[in-house]
This record gives C-alpha cells, sequence and structure tokens, in this order.
C-alpha cells in the first residue's frame, strides 16, 4: 500500500486533481490517529474542532496543494501533521482574542501532550517558540512537528523525516531542551 500512496502522491503532484481523493481513503484512519493524538488529553472545551473536523480541515488545506513535491507517504504525514498544527494554533489564537489577554503559562513538552483542552496561550506560547526553533535549526522544528504536533513514533519520525532512529532520539532531546529554555522553563 505504501507504494500506491507514494503514486498517487505523485500523480497528484504532477496535476492529477482527483488521485488525491483515492489516496484519502487510504491513509484516512492514519490521519485520523494523527488528529486524535493531537486532541487526546480530553474533550474539547470550547473548542470546535474534533478528530473528524481536525482531518477535514487538514484536508482542504491540502488537496489544493499540488504544487508540493510529496517524497513518500511518511513526507505526507509530516506534512498533514504540520497542517493540523497551524490549524490549532489558529484556532488557539481565535480563542485567545475572544478572551483577550493571559499570561505566560508553565509547560513541559512530552511528544503526547498537546491536546484540545490546553490554553489558547500554551499552544501559542509552543507555536511562537517553533518558529525560534525553524530559524535555528529547521530540521529540529520539522522533528517537533512530527513527535508533538503529530504524536509520532520515532519510527514513525525517522521515516518520515528520511534519518535515522538514533539521530532523531538525539534530535528530540536536543529540541526538547532548547524549547524549554526558550520558553523559559527552569
Amino acid at each position: 500500500m505504501p507504494s500506491e500512496i507514494t503514486y498517487l502522491l505523485q500523480r497528484h503532484h504532477a496535476g492529477d486533481r482527483e488521485a488525491f481523493d483515492r489516496m484519502v481513503p487510504l491513509v484516512y484512519d492514519q490521519l485520523r490517529a494523527i488528529a486524535h493524538r493531537q486532541l487526546a488529553k480530553g474533550g474539547p472545551r470550547g473548542l470546535m474542532l474534533d478528530t473528524t473536523s481536525l482531518v477535514q480541515e487538514a484536508y482542504l488545506q491540502l488537496v489544493d496543494e499540488d504544487g508540493v513535491d510529496w517524497q513518500n507517504r511518511g513526507h505526507f504525514f509530516a506534512i498533514c501533521a504540520r497542517a493540523m498544527r497551524r490549524i490549532m494554533v489558529d484556532d488557539a489564537r481565535r480563542r485567545l482574542a475572544a478572551k483577550r489577554g493571559g499570561d505566560a503559562v508553565e509547560v513541559t513538552l512530552q511528544p503526547d501532550m498537546v491536546s484540545a483542552d490546553d490554553s489558547p496561550e500554551q499552544v501559542l506560547a509552543i507555536d511562537d517558540a517553533l518558529g525560534k526553533l525553524a530559524e535555528f535549526n529547521p530540521r529540529l522544528a520539522r522533528l517537533v512537528e512530527c513527535r508533538y504536533f503529530a504524536g509520532m513514533t520515532e519510527e514513525e519520525t525517522a521515516e518520515a523525516l528520511e534519518t535515522s532512529l538514533r539521530t532523531v532520539q538525539r534530535d528530540w532531546m536536543r529540541a526538547r531542551a532548547w524549547l524549554l529554555k526558550a520558553m523559559g522553563a527552569p
């Protein structure tokens, strides 16, 4: 099946607009798993997103992206995780704008920690720190997107980033330390 997914991604990149729609049923369960991990800490409070709507929002963002040179299924899932992260950050910004303010929050980075229950301040603080990390080291930022926002395992992250498992493990420690320092955690 991975070769079929890669083939359909390549067809989509070549301009076959229906290839993406043919691929979605093949990857839908994995996309739901990524979305579920992002929203898994509990029922959404004041959040308009659930697993299905997060997948659908990501689909709407990606279906027209025929300019993306999809490398493989791992690359596709990493891009999906990034799209879902942006959707959650946008939602957090909307919620924060509605609240009009908020103080800095203390966070501890764990791969499975992002959820619908997170305060918008926390999601935005993590996103801001991730933006700074991307300027410092784009590879570490992509790793955080895979591990933290998509909830990918170390093995899945290594596949998505086309690197070794040991490199992912080393970089994950570096990225977490960098982000915690950037966010002012002790």
